[in-house]
């Protein structure tokens, strides 16, 4: 693997997609990446229910702390997105992850600062938000700016399932270290992993030189976009924009709500089941039905169907399906039966790497950060609101029906607008419009 990194740095800055040696290092560093993200975001969803008792939270205090992310996640994905267009995502992504690393590392030390638990927990996930939410919308850019057209579904959905193992491994890992451990060396595992990670990109694919240069840019003046300006009144006028912004919302807010609550109502429903056992298997399922998902859509788009299709394709089963195995989350009292249900819903909801993510990347890819940017925007703003609301209808009705009822509602909506109005032309090429 040596050799790998020492060449994808060498062009890492340069114009035009990376080679497949390049593509298959960056990929699986990507990827890690990802997983890391998920384990530093996951570890206060796994660590809610013993820190509740230990501070006694109540179900709406807890909703709060774990919602409270997405109000900072929401602040930055659009300047995200900018600054992935303008300096290189690689390095945006690099630089959030030092800093979320080592706030998590903190969390701890931060729970105990005097006796306002609450409040300081609230606006440490604020901040980890603010960190994290640059992430994806680099991402994004950095795929579309690199990655050919041929392999970009395949490449962002075997990235995406670092969400699923990255929740898988603090779901396991992390239950066993709640255990044996307490709490809080479940944040000291994260984000210490994450730490060494940006060590590791630091030394084998980033150089000093161009960190320093992107630094000085932002530090002498916002970025101007590498690319030719795009009309941005234009663009938002597009009904296929707005179905593009509205699905993601929906999946986002869907999945958000699903990862914050789903530990809590298996601790509560089945008291004597094991933690690593539900907190690791619907994401080790989930990892498989990634991959395939993107093998799939680009498999499909190779042998003739219209690129339009397939991400509409994902799309239903990424939000319509999965949200009917949510629903029978609600009326089974068999543990087996409701991991069988968690697992297949989280499954085919990494359909929506293939689907929404891709499309947006198909329908503007020489500003793809940025409208991802905004698209998850949306996405961490109804998260804060879903998550939220999840935890007021639990404790108002006293029944786990109404959450998943919440979350089938979210995503079938998101799904109907993107079947509407989704459709098969750039939006970012002026009058010559190009066909998917």
């Amino acid at each position: 693997m040596q050799p790998g990194p020492d060449e994808a740095r060498r062009d890492t800055a340069q114009d035009g997609p990376w080679s497949r040696l390049e593509c298959q290092v960056w990929t699986r560093t990507l990827l890690l990446g990802t997983c890391l993200l998920y384990c530093a975001r996951v570890s206060m969803s796994v660590c809610a229910a013993s820190m509740s008792q230990d501070f006694g939270w109540s179900k709406t205090e807890a909703g709060v702390v774990l919602s409270s992310f997405f109000w900072g996640y929401c602040l930055t994905q659009v300047v995200g997105g900018h600054l992935g267009d303008c300096i290189g995502g690689e390095k945006v992504i690099l630089l959030s992850a030092t800093a979320w690393g080592l706030i998590t590392a903190a969390t701890p030390l931060l729970a105990h600062l005097g006796s306002a638990h609450l409040a300081s927990m609230t606006c440490s996930r604020v901040l980890m938000g603010l960190l994290q939410g640059v992430y994806f919308p680099a991402l994004t850019s950095l795929l579309s700016q690199k990655v050919r057209d041929s392999e970009r579904a395949f490449t962002y959905s075997t990235v995406g399932t670092g969400s699923q193992v990255g929740t898988m491994v603090t779901g396991g890992v992390g239950s066993l270290l709640l255990d044996w451990y307490g709490w809080p060396s479940v944040f000291y595992f994260s984000g210490g992993l994450t730490l060494l990670w940006v060590c590791y990109v630091y030394s084998y694919l980033l150089s000093k030189g161009d960190l320093l240069m992107a630094l000085g840019t932002l530090a002498r003046s916002p970025p101007v976009a590498r690319h030719t300006k795009v009309p941005w009144r234009q663009l938002f006028r597009k009904p296929a924009v707005w179905a593009a912004v509205f699905s993601q919302l929906s999946s986002a807010c869907a999945f958000f709500t699903l990862l914050s609550w789903l530990p809590t109502f298996f601790r509560e429903t089945f008291p004597s089941s094991k933690g690593w056992i539900f907190n690791v298997v619907p994401w080790l399922v989930a990892i498989p039905a990634s991959l395939f998902s993107g093998f799939l859509s680009d498999h499909l788009i190779s042998h003739g169907y219209r690129t339009i299709v397939v991400r509409k394709f994902m799309q239903t089963m990424g939000l319509g399906l999965s949200s009917l195995f949510a629903l029978c989350l609600g009326h089974t009292s068999s543990f087996c039966k409701s991991m069988v249900f968690a697992s297949v819903s989280i499954g085919l909801q990494t359909f929506n790497h293939s689907g929404i993510s891709v499309y947006i990347q198909d329908l503007a890819p020489s500003c793809a950060g940025f409208l991802f940017g905004v698209a998850n925007t949306a996405g961490a703003l109804a998260g804060v609101v879903g998550v939220y609301l999840g935890g007021y209808v639990i404790e108002t009705t006293g029944s786990w029906n109404s959450l998943f009822n919440l979350v089938a509602v979210i995503s079938n909506m998101g799904l109907c607008t993107f079947l509407v109005l989704g459709k098969a032309q750039r939006v970012d090429v002026g009058p010559a419009h190009e066909n998917l």
